[in-house]
């Protein structure tokens, strides 16, 4: 029989969101539970220079994550390496089942579960990945030292993962559906200056090509977005960089969704559809999608999570010490 714990705070997520919420969890009292998730720490743990962090000119993403959950745990936040399965909120105390077996219930939970990569769909590329096509440039760009790469994409993610692969590649040609960037100003000036990149306008992926035995990645087929025309390109890594989609699979049927899958919150705050459950960062955010934003929305569920707690008489009560209950639950 699964073993189970009880906590008054749940939090479902490790990235700036999860870890600031811990904290905040944790000064409030609440003895806070966090379940890391598949990858503890989110989508800063592969990113490079940090820039944009308040009081940090530059900080690389894998410290900067390391710092946060580092603060949670000297908060008091209990902080398990597991991953939830399945997350029951049709009753209070709301019941999450781990990876490990272990199930975890809880009188408010915080879900902040963050964005994975997007994928374009298309056969040849998921015929190739992990064998030259790619979501994840700090991941696998070491394996092309020498070698031309394509980057398709032209947002922020794009830009950033071609100006992290010119450090390796010979050659990095960056492929954008449109005739201009998404992508903020400073990023696009560090790209046009770059004289490894080359940008194809107009164009988007059609597909992978490449070789079978040893299976691998040779370029790819182009077409043209204003005539249909095609062009091949040879590359030896294809990087998929169209942005992140919301992990909300483990809610998608008990809470409110929209613009595409993202936690519908109630306006200035993040209270979800389900009284008692709240979201923040990258799962709720569709316009700005900024660690920092993450962080400010972690706090928030925090002080939501210790208002609803309070109001249902729960708040400040006795709870099992947090580090106590983080020992209770297996990592999986």
């Amino acid at each position: 029989m699964s073993e189970t714990t009880h906590t008054q705070l749940l939090i479902v997520g490790s990235g700036p969101a999860g870890y600031t919420a811990a904290v905040y969890g944790a000064r409030a009292m609440l003895n806070p539970l966090l379940i890391q998730g598949m990858q503890p720490g989110g989508q800063l743990t592969i990113t490079t220079e940090v820039e944009n962090w308040p009081g940090e000119t530059e900080i690389q993403g894998p410290e900067l994550m390391v710092n946060m959950e580092a603060h949670a745990r000297a908060m008091g936040a209990g902080i398990v390496t597991d991953i939830v399965t399945s997350l029951d909120l049709s009753k209070r105390p709301f019941r999450a089942e781990c990876d490990s077996g272990h199930v975890v219930t809880a009188d408010a939970v915080i879900l902040a579960t963050g964005a994975q990569a997007r994928w374009l769909g298309l056969e040849s590329e998921e015929k190739f990945k992990g064998f030259g096509v790619s979501a994840c440039a700090t991941c696998d760009g070491f394996f092309y030292r020498g070698k031309p790469v394509l980057v398709i994409g032209g947002g922020n993610t794009a830009v950033e993962e071609a100006l992290f692969l010119t450090k390796f590649a010979s050659k990095v040609t960056l492929v954008h559906r449109r005739d201009s960037l998404r992508a903020e100003k400073i990023l696009q000036e560090r790209l046009f200056n770059n004289p490894k990149v080359e940008i194809i306008w107009d164009h988007e992926l059609t597909e992978v090509t490449g070789q079978e035995n040893p299976l691998g990645v040779t370029g790819a087929v182009l077409r043209s977005t204003k005539d249909g025309s095609t062009m091949q390109v040879d590359g030896d890594g294809v990087f998929i960089a169209i942005g992140h989609a919301p992990a909300s699979e483990l809610v998608k049927e008990q809470l409110d969704l929209h613009n595409g899958g993202y936690v519908k919150v109630q306006p200035g705050s993040t209270r979800t559809s389900v009284p008692g459950v709240f979201a923040a960062g990258d799962l709720t955010d569709h316009i700005y999608r900024q660690a920092v934003t993450s962080a400010g929305m972690g706090c928030m569920a925090a002080l939501d999570a210790e208002h609803f707690l309070a109001e249902h008489g729960q708040a400040g009560e006795p709870a099992p010490d947090a580090g106590e209950l983080a020992e209770t639950v297996p990592a999986s």
